[in-house]
């Protein structure tokens, strides 16, 4: 007899939600599976409203598996006067290190003051010092460390390949990283815990209202079949398309939103070899980019760094923006003015590229041309028909959001906010009952941990049953071949892509390694997924061209791949 810890059964089931979302009726439907939309779900079903959320490609395939993959405070946000949105972030910066202490590790932060010829100017440090005060005090603090001032060789030791000569001294802050798209499986998981039903690739294809004044939502599954969805209630939280939704229940595009591309790139950790974040200016420019090593080895040393964000106008297709030669170059500017080691385009392992749903502002308001200079506010707004739509904002203050919208559906719905009230505040993610903080667990331990909280139990059932599930999925990088596997009968995974890009990060470390891996990896999941020989040639073909796209907008001028994404007449 076995005491191996059995295999939690999933709680996200395709199936099951398809049979729900015909046959039953809810209080709300959320169009929109990033993490905005699976955080109103989460609040809507912890509040006892009946939910249904509807995503047209998979969960965090936008914007949301594409950040910066931090959750801060925005501490530039202070030079743009925002104390309080500022203030904002980093208490829910708190809330969700407590809500989610698997998923969200504290990271230090060191910003290096660097002159030409090693002498700094009183007033720039004090202005910076005095920055980082306000930080601590509007809430920075709440993480448990206040920043500091570092000498030039305490400094030099956290990027030792910062010019010497130059550097003069430092801050060290501390903020928090997670893994985006776990955050968001995290909270799929959480909220279909509550009760809702969630569904991705299936798209909303019609919101219309009866006789009765219930909504009328029209869908379309992967597999074809024609979804007929009743509510009381409409939320929209589509990010970049959220006015695209908003032209199915208005009758128009009202063009509200600007997008604003955000690009990272990964280059081998021992190009860089910063064992914290660095915070480095672009030359020429008003803007920073953070420097960030990734996937520790257990001994001081990581496998990679990735450089970001940029924050630039976008015209191009919302569908698909890519990082192009422009973008590439901008971010290796401002690394090599920051670094002695060359890092030329040949190093870049991987790219990622997204849009933020920045909302245009009034025209009253006076604002930059620079897309920098718009707010990350969310706003919720309400159109005749009785939508809710939620748009702007940022991945660290998502669950405010979420809180601000379904109080806008309890309005609407003429429910009692007492007996409706917010529950997120303190609402453990999935995965983080129960999980205690262990400096004692191995690499791979730790991997696990803080990618499934105490179902990374479920990882080892799985690999107890079958021993080769404990193999790495793709050499060199960190994953299991068991993870895999449950992203496919746990966490609602439905193609290739699904694993490569979001349940794992394979893509985003290193697209080669990923490309070559793929038609193992299909192979693998395979039997599971029902999939033919021709299903898996399918799949790996898709995959091999989403890398093929990536590689092809990396040779092209910016304005060359806006013209090739437009549509013609």
């Amino acid at each position: 007899m076995s005491n191996a810890t059995p295999l939690s059964a999933p709680i996200l089931t395709r199936a099951h939600a398809l049979q729900n979302l015909s046959n039953e009726e809810f209080d709300v439907v959320i169009v929109g599976g990033g993490v905005t939309g699976l955080g109103v779900a989460v609040d809507a079903a912890s509040r006892g409203l009946r939910v249904a959320l509807l995503e047209r490609h998979d969960f965090s395939s936008g914007t949301s598996s594409k950040s910066s993959k931090l959750i801060h405070g925005g501490l530039r946000y202070l030079q743009q006067g925002d104390v309080r949105l500022v203030y904002e972030a980093l208490h829910e910066r708190r809330r969700l290190r407590s809500n989610a202490p698997h998923l969200v590790q504290v990271l230090p932060f060191m910003i290096p003051i660097v002159t030409k010829d090693g002498l700094i100017k009183k007033k720039i440090a004090r202005a910076l010092g005095s920055a980082l005060w306000m930080y601590d005090l509007s809430g920075g603090w709440r993480i448990g460390k206040f920043h500091r001032r570092l000498n030039a060789k305490a400094a030099y030791k956290h990027l030792p390949t910062m010019p010497e000569a130059r550097l003069a001294s430092a801050y060290l802050y501390y903020d928090a990283a997670a893994d985006d798209s776990r955050i968001c499986i995290a909270l799929a998981q959480t909220a279909a815990q509550q009760g809702a039903t969630l569904a991705n690739w299936c798209s909303v294809t019609g919101i219309e209202k009866d006789a009765s004044g219930q909504f009328i939502v029209k869908a379309q599954s992967q597999e074809g079949d024609a979804l007929t969805i009743k509510a009381k209630a409409v939320v929209n939280a589509t990010g970049v398309w959220a006015d695209d939704v908003r032209k199915l229940d208005e009758g128009k595009h009202p063009s509200s939103i600007r997008p604003a591309k955000g690009v990272h790139i990964t280059v081998p950790w021992n190009l860089v070899r910063n064992d914290i974040a660095v915070v480095i200016p672009v030359p020429k420019d008003k803007r920073s980019l953070f420097v960030v090593p990734w996937v520790p080895n257990g001994d001081g040393t990581f496998q990679y760094t990735y450089i970001g964000t940029t924050d630039t106008s976008y015209d191009g297709s919302v569908d698909n923006p890519q990082c192009t030669k422009d973008d590439i170059d901008y971010v290796l500017r401002a690394l090599n003015a920051s670094i002695t080691n060359e890092v030329t385009h040949k190093d870049v392992l991987a790219v990622w590229a997204g849009l933020r749903p920045l909302v245009k502002p009034d025209e009253n308001e006076k604002i930059g041309e620079r897309t920098a200079d718009l707010s990350r506010r969310h706003r919720v707004s309400t159109s005749a028909s009785g939508v809710i739509t939620v748009t702007g904002g940022k991945l660290t203050t998502y669950r405010e959001m979420s809180e601000d919208t379904i109080d806008a559906v309890i309005s609407q719905l003429h429910l009692s906010p007492k007996k409706y009230r917010c529950q997120t505040k303190s609402l453990s993610l999935h995965g983080a009952r129960g999980y205690k903080e262990s400096k004692s667990r191995n690499a791979q331990q730790l991997h696990l941990a803080q990618r499934f909280g105490t179902y990374a139990a479920d990882i080892d059932a799985l690999i107890a049953a079958q021993p080769d599930l404990a193999q790495p999925l793709i050499d060199g990088l960190p994953y299991l071949r068991a993870e895999a596997m449950y992203a496919v009968t746990h966490e609602m995974a439905f193609t290739l892509d699904d694993v490569l890009s979001r349940r794992t990060r394979a893509l985003l470390f290193n697209r080669t390694a990923a490309k070559n891996a793929a038609r193992g990896v299909a192979e693998l999941i395979a039997p599971q997924m029902n999939w033919s020989e021709s299903d898996i040639n399918d799949q790996v073909a898709h995959f091999h061209g989403i890398c093929a796209e990536e590689e092809a907008a990396g040779l092209v001028t910016e304005s060359e791949f806006v013209a090739s994404t437009k549509e013609q007449p």
